[in-house]
């Protein structure tokens, strides 16, 4: 009897386009930090053990361009610039604390 192969195709599982998105070292960690509410970009840098500035813009221009923070800007001498978490980054919250109990359950 042949085995039958347990395969599910990309257009069932956007698995891939999410990790695209979250999937990078800094990613959940940002988002994290931004569950406590508005930072400014040294604030965020200063609370993320390890980025460097280059990382973090990196990061946070993907998060933006995937609409999961705002990015706003005020007119100020040097510039202020604040990110929030938009209600889709917000709904990734309860997977990433879950993501965490399970590595403090599992990884040493």
């Amino acid at each position: 009897m042949a085995k039958k192969k347990n395969r599910i195709s990309e257009k069932e599982c956007n698995l891939k386009d999410v990790l695209d998105i979250i999937g990078g070292k800094w990613a959940m960690p940002i988002i994290y930090n931004l569950s406590k509410g508005k930072m400014r970009f040294k604030e965020l840098e200063r609370s993320i053990e390890g980025i460097n500035t280059r990382m973090l813009v990196k990061e946070l221009k993907n998060m933006e361009a995937n609409g999961i923070i705002t990015r706003d800007v005020f007119a100020t001498v040097p510039p202020t610039v604040e990110y929030t978490l938009t209600l889709k980054g917000e709904k990734l919250l309860p997977s990433i604390r879950s993501l965490h109990s399970w590595g403090q359950e599992f990884t040493v």
